[in-house]
């Protein structure tokens, strides 16, 4: 890295670790470190009575409140922080007091890892503390980290910029403490899910997430290329098709915690990566399948927050089992007074336009209702509902419904004024199936580009006979949302996608060459702020002539100072380019 490119700090960390290595200290050491405890079990089973304990800890220095021959530094592990008390004459007990005078003392900073043996105690104070005897510089930090200052519960210079925040999400989880809770509440959210599948009985798979063919959901895909095979693949939109060929199989009840990927838009909702849970269970249908996901959350909601209720944002959303259930033309009428049961593709889409929702020719009767209830019904449902009774071309793979063949027994959860879960009684008449594929190409001539395909296996898979089955997905990022009482799904996304990093465009040494300059003041002039042979033609002379030679010194550069001419010339030339 070019040295003009770091800041100071970033300079000063750079010569302590050259200077570490000066003194015979390895700044990244190859050695196991044996840690022995951790800083919330050190504090919650200290007493003063017991006898001395002897710990080895090892994390980040967060702070450090050096006095004299004594210091505090506070150290911070996966579990939280402990303070340590280092004394000179402990960690150095000869004559040699490097370790504690020049090494911590001036070579180690804010964000540094070492590890530490010593005893537990109490300070005056009251603080349980680390009393070190060894210290060990375990990783240099070459970058500081942002420091978070808390005052009487107030806090200073927060890490918040949500931009810098995902995009650097490992230095989000260093310095903001209650973002670590979001993640390993996400992880309780899985083991608690998976805890009440497994103990149902029902058996956790895999299938593939490259496909010749994306099925199971209406979403556009990512296409990429297989070489070997010389055909395109899509990335997984759905691991539907698959888990109900493995139903077709023989396994009673089979789900996947799947990563899907969908080519669509990015908001506060929706990330094009995500994780689904599918699960399919034989002999079930719908209702079924409704009162088994309300059980399900029930659960979840107990384990990961200890309560059935959850805060996010202004509300407060009750996962007590049973939700309400309201079929899908319920709810259209109930809000917008309109009773869609009977209308035609033409009729619908008229209501639509009265009701101010934007519609076009290439939509079918299902997307037009979709339509009408996204914008007018779904934002309202804050509590827990089940929307039923979707209508046939909404749901091209679920069973048409027992009492009225224009619909289809399906629900989806809606809570908090989105979809959560999603699930049907799922078709299982190959004839019926293959029907609903080809009318999925129709809506796809006329433009739909979320339309299916028809998978030909799948429908031969169903040939050979699949028992009655109902499925359900849930999105596993917008449930953990939920959980942790969060309005973006970025914020439960360890990496959630972002656009590329906005950087300045810079000329090269090529292009400044016509202009006299030679290639090795060019990172100079880029340190002065001088990007491009454009900027250097505005650039003043005088002003940028003392800004280089004094970016030469600063940084002991060993160039030759151009005269005060020769950088007017360059300003020149570049203005005639």
């Amino acid at each position: 890295m070019n040295p003009l490119e770091l800041s100071e700090q970033e300079t000063i960390r750079r010569a302590s670790m050259a200077e570490l290595r000066r003194l015979g200290i390895e700044p990244y050491p190859a050695a196991e470190y044996p840690v022995s405890a951790h800083s919330d079990e050190i504090k919650a089973t200290f007493t003063d009575d017991a006898p001395q304990r002897e710990v080895a800890v090892a994390g980040r220095i967060m702070s450090r409140r050096i006095m004299g021959k004594a210091s505090f530094m506070e150290l911070q592990d996966a579990y939280g922080r402990i303070q340590v008390y280092i004394s000179r004459d402990d960690i150095c007990p000869g004559e040699d007091k490097e370790l504690y005078n020049t090494v911590f003392k001036k070579l180690l900073d804010i964000g540094d890892i070492v590890g530490v043996r010593g005893f537990v105690f109490r300070t005056q104070t009251g603080e349980i503390s680390v009393h070190a005897q060894e210290l060990t510089v375990l990783s240099k930090s070459l970058r500081p980290l942002p420091i978070v200052k808390v005052k009487d519960g107030v806090t200073y210079d927060a890490f918040d910029d949500p931009e810098l925040r995902y995009r650097r999400r490992y230095v989000d989880l260093i310095v903001n403490d209650s973002v670590k809770q979001i993640f390993l509440k996400r992880t309780k959210v899985y083991n608690s899910m998976r805890e009440y599948f497994n103990t149902a009985g029902y058996i956790e798979v895999e299938t593939p997430i490259l496909q010749s063919i994306p099925g199971g959901a209406a979403a556009r895909p990512f296409i990429t290329h297989h070489n070997a095979l010389d055909i395109p693949l899509y990335l997984r939109i759905a691991d539907e098709l698959y888990l109900k060929r493995l139903i077709v199989g023989g396994f009673d009840g089979v789900y996947e915690f799947s990563k899907n990927f969908r080519n669509e838009g990015m908001d506060r909702t929706h990330n094009p990566e995500f994780t689904c849970m599918e699960i399919y269970v034989a002999y079930k249908d719908y209702n079924w399948m409704m009162e088994f996901t309300e059980r399900m959350l029930e659960k979840i909601c107990l384990d990961v927050n200890g309560t059935t209720e959850v805060k996010v944002g202004d509300n407060t959303i009750s996962f007590k089992a049973p939700f309400p259930r309201v079929t899908m033309a319920q709810a259209i009428k109930e809000h917008t007074g309109v009773d869609i049961e009977g209308m035609d593709e033409e009729q619908l889409r008229q209501a639509a336009r009265s009701l101010g929702v934007e519609v076009d020719e290439t939509m079918g009767k299902g997307k037009i209702i979709d339509e009408i209830f996204g914008e007018k019904c779904e934002g309202l449902y804050i509590q827990p509902t089940f929307i039923t009774d979707y209508p046939i071309e909404m749901s091209p793979l679920t069973k048409r419904h027992r009492s009225n063949p224009e619909l289809t027994e399906r629900f989806e959860l809606m809570v908090n004024g989105k979809e959560l879960a999603n699930a049907y009684s799922e078709l299982n008449d190959p004839i019926d199936q293959y029907g609903r594929f080809v009318e999925q190409m129709r809506l796809a001539d006329k433009g739909d580009d979320e339309a299916m395909i028809i998978d030909a296996d799948f429908i031969r898979a169903l040939e050979y006979g699949m028992p009655p089955t109902s499925g359900m997905g849930i999105g596993m990022d917008r449930l953990v949302m939920l959980m942790t009482g969060q309005t973006a799904i970025q914020e439960v996304l360890l990496f959630p996608q972002m656009r590329p990093e906005k950087t300045e465009k810079r000329d090269s040494a090529e292009a400044f060459a016509p202009a006299g300059i030679e290639a090795e003041w060019v990172p100079v002039l880029h340190k002065a702020g001088v990007l491009t042979v454009a900027a250097l033609a505005q650039a003043t002379p005088g002003k940028l002539h003392q800004d280089l030679c004094g970016l030469n010194k600063k940084h002991k550069l060993g160039l030759k100072n151009p005269s005060a001419d020769i950088v007017a010339e360059w300003v020149a030339k570049a203005a005639e380019l």
